[in-house]
């Protein structure tokens, strides 16, 4: 992936009567690179990918591609293509006239518009005799890489994804994602990929871009928005997560409601005397410390509660526990690592510094 920057927006605007639905978006797309955008419904993914497409016009803001402004050029007219969630694959027509619309729409000699479809059915992994293959009789997952093929038939510089993975049953999609990721590759294409799975993006991207609310919340390595998310939305909408108030007093002394913290340990959390914040710490970092075989570092900071439910998540076991507030806790760990424990235990949870990150501000 180059360091060089494909497509950028600056300023983007898009209202609706008084909704505003994308808030001064600012944002700068490498070049090869794989960029998903995620949010809940009425984020405004949708909204954003349709104005990079030219589907719909900007408020006030611009978009750049490759230092010339597009936002102005007509979508016919972009060096951009499509993949929507519903395909909008020719059901009349074959696999070779699907893949082959937009070059023929383009003027190019029916010779050459043959000869690039065969190349991507090569590229896309399906057999060359597809081409004389009607849509309906392809699969789902067939469908889906003709659709592939068809945004590659005239060599865009960007492909925009709108959830194409969505209507699909999960074997299927997690097939795809691979095949996806390692189409990127063998392409370097730069993709930016629509999707509200945030397993999807985490699979698949180079980079997340987190929305909320019209804006952008957080735009990073997936590892980084896992692991060091800036708010709590974005620790929450990320997955199961642990999450405890705190606060250091206006001498410094750290409060959080139910942890045991050691005083030296409160001052390595980088609270600022008056500041408060959020410790966060995902349930495969918590550990319960009160059981015999443990092991692994010993905890810095714990909790106590009671055991409330035990659920078996396949090659993991999650463990809810009931904290001395009410709140409920998350714990995960391997099978063969199971607590063995009853409802209504007592329990310690514990784990270490470094296993855990503080949201300063929320």
């Amino acid at each position: 992936m180059s360091e060089k920057t494909i497509l950028q927006i600056a300023g983007l605007y898009k209202r609706f009567g008084d909704f505003t639905a994308l808030h001064s978006i600012d944002l700068k797309v490498r070049e090869g690179e794989f960029l998903a955008i995620v949010g809940p419904s009425g984020s405004g993914k949708t909204t954003l990918i349709r104005l990079f497409v030219g589907m719909d016009e900007p408020t006030d803001g611009t978009i750049w591609l490759r230092g010339q402004r597009i936002d102005t050029v007509p979508a016919n007219k972009r060096p951009t293509c499509m993949v929507f969630q519903s395909l909008a694959l020719f059901p009349h027509m074959t696999v070779g006239r699907n893949i082959e619309f937009p070059l023929k729409v383009a003027g190019v000699d029916p010779a050459q518009r043959r000869e690039r479809a065969l190349e991507l059915l090569d590229l896309l992994r399906l057999p060359r005799e597809y081409y004389a293959k009607r849509i309906h009789q392809c699969s789902g997952g067939e469908r889906q890489r003709v659709a592939l093929a068809r945004a590659l038939a005239f060599d865009p510089e960007i492909l925009f994804f709108d959830e194409p993975l969505s209507a699909l049953d999960f074997r299927l999609r997690k097939t795809l994602e691979k095949e996806l990721k390692d189409l990127h590759a063998r392409t370097g294409k730069t993709f930016v990929y629509i999707t509200h799975s945030l397993e999807e993006a985490m699979a698949m991207s180079d980079r997340i871009a987190i929305m909320r609310a019209g804006r952008f919340e957080q735009i990073a390595p997936a590892d980084e928005i896992y692991s060091r998310p800036v708010s709590r939305f974005v620790a929450e909408f990320m997955g199961e997560v642990n999450l405890f108030p705190v606060r250091a007093d206006d001498d410094g002394v750290i409060r959080a409601d139910g942890l045991a913290l050691d005083p030296a340990v409160a001052a390595r959390l980088g609270l600022h005397a008056g500041e408060a914040g959020t410790l966060m710490v995902r349930p495969e970092n918590v550990a319960m410390v009160n059981r015999s075989d443990a092991g692994g570092a010993a905890p810095e900071i714990t909790i106590g509660g009671h055991l409330r439910a035990e659920y078996n998540l396949g090659s993991r076991l999650q463990y809810e526990v009931e904290g001395p507030s009410g709140q409920r806790l998350t714990v995960e760990t391997l099978r063969e690592n199971r607590f063995g424990g009853a409802p209504g235990d007592a329990v310690t949870l514990g784990w270490t510094l470094d296993r855990c990150h503080v949201i300063h501000g929320d």
